[in-house]
């Protein structure tokens, strides 16, 4: 009777584990297989990452070997002399590149447009291409394109020459100009980010520190004077080091500026003062601004069209003040053997990308 009774009990205990089996089975049919009625099995599809191309997934690429791609980030370290091949996807692209690329009409620099990509090619690279090079996508409503800045691309490319720590510049002494209301750079730059550089006066020597905060570097840029002043003025050079023998840049001169932007402040004499007919008379239109801004005239006189006048246009820097320097701009108009015609208003019209300015002046014979 007792092993009757241990019988059952070992039966009723097997019956159990194999529902509890069952149970645990199902679950895992349910959680891992989805099922349609009939018994068919469907199989689980996760959607795909759909790669847009958007802001933070450059599209700017480098053609590599047998058909590789390698994408682009912020910055590049490239071999110079080797052909370097760059494409951006899409069916209407913009590029920027250095812009020396485009002053000298380099005939190594080519871009094509297919359908599905643009393609940039520059051949036998130098130190001297070092610099951002970058692509957009060009949207169109119609006749006007436009960039699309959220389909921008941009890599900062350093041709790495170990002879040629500074990019190479076709002006060996540069100026810089310092004004009060914005950083000025020394534009120094590298072609190994990796390079010790330092910036140095010539007289008296002495090393501008980097501090991190009124002087900074960036291998991009150069040496950033936060808040220039007239004791930054003066010549200057750039040291760099790397593993061999120390290199020095091009000097700069930096300049103190006194002329804030804006439009020209203009001026207009004549002389001599007391003008008859017969005589002859200049009348100047000068000038005060801004060392790198150029400045055009235009002027209206009486004999406009019926009398020959010279007119002569110069410019020169100048110091005023404490250390100051300011452009001085002039045109100067002769008027010779005055005729009666000649008496009048006479006109001057500065213009600069900022602005323009009229002035007048009245000659009456005595």
């Amino acid at each position: 009777m007792k092993l009757w009774f241990v019988l059952c009990l070992a039966l009723l205990w097997v019956e159990l584990q194999n529902g509890d089996c069952q149970q645990v089975k199902r679950r895992k049919d349910v959680g891992e297989n989805r099922s349609r009625p009939g018994g068919k099995r469907v199989k689980v599809r996760h959607p795909k990452l759909k790669d847009g191309g958007g802001k933070g997934q450059s599209l700017l690429t480098q053609v590599l070997d047998k058909g590789r791609f390698l994408r682009l980030g912020q910055s590049t370290n490239l071999t110079p002399g080797k052909n370097i091949e760059l494409r951006c996807k899409g069916n209407s692209i913009g590029w920027s590149y250095p812009t020396y690329l485009d002053t000298f009409n380099d005939s190594r620099l080519s871009i094509k447009q297919s359908d599905k990509y643009s393609q940039l090619i520059l051949t036998s690279p130098s130190a001297a291409d070092t610099g951002p090079y970058s692509c957009w996508v060009i949207v169109c409503d119609g006749t006007e394109c436009e960039k699309d800045h959220e389909r921008s691309y941009v890599s900062y490319i350093y041709f790495t020459d170990k002879d040629n720590l500074f990019v190479p510049s076709t002006i060996h002494f540069e100026i810089v100009y310092l004004r009060p209301d914005r950083p000025a750079v020394v534009p120094c730059r590298v072609t190994d980010p990796q390079a010790t550089v330092s910036l140095h006066r010539e007289v008296p020597p002495e090393e501008i520190i980097a501090n991190g905060t009124q002087v900074t570097y960036d291998p991009t840029k150069g040496f950033v004077l936060q808040n220039p002043s007239p004791e930054h003025q003066g010549v200057f050079y750039c040291k760099a080091v790397t593993k061999g023998t120390p290199q020095i840049s091009t000097k700069y001169q930096l300049l103190y500026v006194e002329v804030p932007s804006g439009a020209p402040f203009v001026s207009l004499e004549y002389s001599p003062e007391s003008v008859r007919g017969g005589d002859n008379i200049n009348l100047t239109c000068t000038v005060l601004g801004e060392p790198e801004v150029d400045v055009s005239f235009t002027w209206s006189y009486p004999g406009q069209g019926h009398r020959p006048v010279h007119i002569q246009t110069s410019w020169r820097l100048v110091n005023r003040g404490v250390s100051h320097t300011t452009r001085v701009t002039q045109s100067v108009m002769t008027v010779e053997d005055m005729e009666t015609i000649d008496f009048g208003n006479y006109i001057c019209k500065a213009k600069n990308q900022h602005g323009e300015t009229i002035v007048t002046t009245d000659i009456i014979s005595k």
